[in-house]
């Protein structure tokens, strides 16, 4: 009896293994996707109708354009899904079908011959694209319409179908917050022209890590490989927030600020930079929102002072004020500032930071509320502490 029980709970456990994990997105990215899908499709067949004109034995719209839409609207960040993969994929999956129909005729053997040889082609051109195999599949099996077609097929419609499908998918992905075509992979070297590494790249986990894993899985992931990396780095800011606590940009910023506004002169500026030993000023409106920020760096570049003859007297001159009407160089602290401005919100945990101050080249955050007015700065220095003091409260736990 026992080893029935064992029997059957094991058969219970295999069986639980088919079952399909949860999709983790919510209700109204599965209403975008499905709208996308809807409005893709209808203007798709409508375009191409128009197009297509007195062409009318030839069909609107594929079956495996649906499929397409999925991964477009759907998956947009997927590599299955990028504008040469549909493009490529499934013209080039029809090239396929033809070809083999003409040398070898309509038959099953043929339709599985083309649509792994479609496969193979898009491989080596790198457009796989999994609606292409039923394209290739539709070339051969299609019946007398499609057969009559052609090498017509691979433009008409599957070329028009796909072009049109992209075009449409770049515009809605993009207008509902979703970057298409997405990126390649991001740019690890430093900033500053040398063989190191991003500082954010030289402890933990590291680029060439998930280049070694991904070689050695040697699958294909139907998700591009720089969302995989970033997936991953906010795992571990993640795990650091659990580690450490909620550690916030209001915890560790400055409060008591010295600010200047678009109209104040560069010599009060500069002033104020010399008096409060500080290189950065945050520019703010009548409303405390912050519409620039003027640094030493800004000072620099305006009076010339990347060659070091006559320092002095050209950073006197640009900060003279001129008396005319007209001046040829900067008078105000407006027409030098660094805009727009990269800030972060008073709630933010200060891990988030540590990107935008360690890779992306900033050294000073202007910090907002909930009503975007400025109410602290966090720099560097103010960082680097509180990871440390974040460290010694671990160690001491």
């Amino acid at each position: 009896m026992k080893k029935k029980w064992s029997t059957l709970e094991s058969l219970l456990a295999w069986c639980k293994t088919f079952a399909p994990a949860q999709i983790g997105t919510d209700h109204r990215e599965r209403l975008r996707a499905c709208a996308g899908m809807l409005a893709g499709l209808l203007l798709t067949g409508l375009v191409t109708r128009v197009m297509l004109g007195s062409y009318a034995a030839i069909p609107m719209l594929l079956a495996p354009i649906g499929a397409s839409a999925v991964l477009l609207f759907g998956v947009p960040a997927s590599p299955l899904a990028q504008p040469w993969s549909i493009v490529g994929g499934n013209m080039l999956s029809a090239l396929v079908g033809v070809l083999c129909v003409h040398v070898l005729g309509s038959s099953m053997a043929t339709a599985a011959l083309a649509t792994a040889l479609a496969v193979a082609a898009m491989f080596l051109l790198r457009c796989l694209h999994p609606p292409g195999g039923a394209v290739a599949l539709t070339a051969v099996l299609g019946g007398p319409l499609i057969l009559d077609l052609g090498y017509q097929f691979v433009l008409l419609p599957v070329g028009i179908n796909s072009v049109l499908l992209a075009l449409f998918a770049l515009v809605y992905n993009n207008a509902t917050g979703r970057r298409y075509p997405h990126a390649a992979q991001p740019d690890h070297s430093g900033k500053h022209g040398t063989g190191d590494a991003r500082p954010i790249d030289r402890l933990g986990f590291q680029s060439r890590d998930l280049d070694e894993v991904l070689q050695k899985y040697n699958q294909v992931l139907d998700v591009s490989r720089d969302d995989l990396e970033s997936l991953f780095l906010q795992t571990e800011m993640h795990a650091y927030r659990r580690r450490f606590g909620e550690i916030t940009c209001a915890d560790i910023m400055s409060k008591d600020l010295v600010t200047v506004e678009y109209g104040s002169t560069l010599e009060e500026a500069w002033t104020l930079l010399r008096q409060h030993r500080i290189k950065a000023l945050p520019v703010i409106d009548k409303a405390r929102r912050v519409i620039g920020i003027v640094t030493l760096v800004d000072f620099m570049k305006n009076a010339n002072l990347d060659v070091y003859e006559k320092f002095d007297e050209k950073l006197r001159q640009l900060l003279r004020r001129t008396r005319l009407m007209h001046s040829s160089k900067p008078e105000v602290v407006g027409q030098i500032m660094s805009h727009p401005v990269r800030t972060a919100r008073s709630d933010m945990h200060i891990v988030e930071l540590v990107p935008l101050l360690s890779d992306q080249g900033l050294h000073h955050i202007p910090i907002i509320n909930e009503e975007r007015r400025l109410i602290g700065m966090v720099t560097q220095s103010d960082l680097v502490a509180a990871l440390y003091r974040g460290k010694l409260a671990d160690t001491e736990l």
